[in-house]
């Protein structure tokens, strides 16, 4: 909810706070340090199907302050019939559910409106058309897990995400 965040955001700040981090609904927003004086440490879960925990499976750890980051994905949200998977992501262009390689999108943005706003656009898109967007985009930095041609999970992130990928 990036209003929920933008009100907690500009209510922290008016009480003099330098140093938070408030994640509302896969939304986070960071300022500042930690209280070991470290950038924040943000996990971006593991996408399998069923998973419905808070953090118990981290695919990666990105190194965050002062960024907005968003992160969207179907392996939580969908729906089967006929023994078929249909994502809640709908494709505008055609008005049905999405059909990309793309399991997670994450985004990092100066504000957290645009980090999700490019992280649901790129779950439509799928993995290329969003490579050709970041390409001309460098104020976005993005993570992806993907599933491969032979249905093996993949990883892939932007260059300039480069320092902030804890290993």
């Amino acid at each position: 909810d990036t209003a929920g965040i933008r009100a907690t955001e500009d209510k922290l700040e008016k009480m003099g706070i330098e140093n938070y981090i408030v994640d509302i609904g896969g939304e986070v927003r960071c300022k500042g340090v930690n209280k070991k004086g470290l950038a924040w440490r943000v996990g971006v879960e593991t996408p399998f199907e069923g998973n419905q925990s808070n953090g118990d499976y981290i695919q990666q750890v990105i190194s965050l302050s002062n960024y907005s980051m968003a992160t969207s994905g179907n392996y939580r949200n969908y729906y089967e019939k006929d023994g078929k998977k249909f994502a809640h992501t709908i494709d505008p262009r055609t008005g049905y559910p999405i059909q990309h390689n793309i399991l997670s999108s994450t985004v990092l943005a100066q504000d957290c409106a645009t980090a999700d706003a490019y992280a649901t656009a790129f779950m439509v898109l799928g993995l290329e058309e969003a490579q050709k967007i970041l390409n001309e985009k460098h104020d976005l930095m993005a993570f992806f897990i993907y599933s491969n041609e032979n249905g093996e999970m993949e990883k892939w992130h932007t260059e300039n995400l480069n320092n902030l990928i804890v290993k």
